[in-house]
């Protein structure tokens, strides 16, 4: 089995464009959620939304590559752009080397609504536009930059829900460990739009602490009273130990464990085994102890059900040797498909700069989560060893232990 490593990271987040403003952003625990007006003009019970500009890439790609690009795909361009320049890798590089995709998305809503919007006004499939096609499918992100990168190898989007970011990681490293692939760009893509949310809104998922919104995501705090929309993209590139020490790359973190389950319960609401059982497969596989793990990147949406489940599996697994943790979600929101890449990204960016982001708006914990290990401020620390988690609906979950290569 070859070991796995991390040479590229990229983002595209509403606390920051890039790896430098993003890791200043989290350092200073600078939320990024603000209000989208439009939103409470439809109807909606929340304005909250991370806030995100859309990217201007005229001056990147030909007209015929951006009609094809939803939102969350051109986010994903520009975090992916970002990464190659982390791992060393231009475009013929990656034309010319067997080099695939894996991308977390588990929507495209807006090109959707779009398309039968424009049908209803026109009566002529043929206003509907040649793009239309290319943006609507899940697959949008991975069809899209597989053919603007020209890459040969495995072509694939995971829709998993919030752990698909996550799983997409995880796929990966299990075809890079068992020698199917040497090198994969893999993340997560979110739409940020209100076309995606209206469901999500109608379900009374979101908070409307709308007064003070960059305190309104909460995790864990007993005054929370649900999550915030987000979203943007993030890239990890992956390859083999082998294929990153000829290329003389910088490597920024080996993956040591991916763990999974299903809590086969449920579609919505979580339970505590699921989480355990994916917290327990990372560690078997990583051949760690609960004791090795440092900090711990909480799912944490600030939601009541899903914060306290979470939070009693850590309890469960980790005992009395509990890590630090925070949710980054308390600063971006809940960046859905994206956030178990992203918060890969934002781990490896702790890990390589020695702080551990706080859990922002924690004020009050849960009494029966109180004997977590929260980061309640910003903690100036080494560390070498982390574990991220990502949950979704379905009952699907991930988890991944990443290490600073030595």
């Amino acid at each position: 089995m070859k070991r796995v490593v991390i040479t590229g990271i990229g983002i595209y987040s509403c606390i920051g464009k890039n790896l430098d403003e993003v890791k200043d952003s989290l350092y200073k625990g600078k939320s990024g959620i603000g209000i989208d007006p439009q939103r409470k003009e439809m109807g909606f019970r929340s304005g909250l939304t991370g806030i995100l500009e859309k990217p201007d890439l005229k001056a990147s790609l030909t007209r015929r590559q951006r009609i094809g690009l939803a939102d969350q795909g051109e986010y994903a361009y520009v975090s992916t752009v970002e990464a190659m320049k982390q791992a060393g890798m231009d475009e013929d590089f990656l034309a010319s080397g067997d080099v695939g995709i894996i991308f977390g998305n588990d929507s495209s809503a807006k090109p959707c609504i779009e398309a039968v919007d424009t049908l209803r006004l026109k009566n002529d499939t043929a206003l509907i536009g040649s793009g239309s096609i290319f943006q609507s499918m899940n697959s949008t992100v991975t069809m899209n930059l597989s053919t603007i990168f020209k890459l040969k190898g495995i072509n694939l989007t995971v829709s998993a829900a919030c752990a698909s970011g996550s799983h997409s990681i995880g796929l990966a490293y299990m075809m890079i460990k068992s020698g199917l692939q040497e090198r994969i760009i893999c993340g997560g893509a979110q739409e940020v739009n209100y076309q995606s949310m209206g469901s999500f809104d109608g379900l009374g998922t979101f908070s409307v602490k709308e007064s003070e919104p960059h305190k309104a995501s909460k995790p864990f705090d007993k005054n929370r009273d649900g999550l915030i929309p987000s979203g943007g993209a993030a890239t990890v590139i992956i390859e083999s130990l082998e294929s990153a020490q000829a290329r003389g790359a910088k490597i920024y973190g080996e993956i040591l464990g991916y763990g999974f389950s299903s809590n086969g319960d449920h579609i919505s609401h979580p339970n505590v085994d699921g989480p355990t059982k994916s917290l327990e497969m990372s560690l078997k596989q990583a051949n760690l102890k609960p004791s090795d793990i440092e900090y711990i990147n909480a799912h944490a949406t600030s939601t009541v059900a899903g914060d306290l489940n979470e939070g009693q599996a850590i309890l469960n697994v980790f005992g009395d040797k509990q890590p630090l943790l925070s949710s980054t979600k308390s600063m971006t929101g809940h960046e859905m498909w994206m956030a178990g890449a992203s918060e890969v990204v934002y781990s490896l960016l702790m890990m390589h700069n020695s702080f551990i982001a706080p859990n922002i708006n924690l004020k009050d914990p849960e009494d029966e989560l109180k004997s977590l290990n929260f980061a309640f401020d910003t903690i100036n620390k080494d560390f070498n060893i982390f574990l991220s988690n990502s949950f979704g609906f379905g009952g699907t979950n991930s988890s991944l232990i990443i290490k600073k290569f030595d």
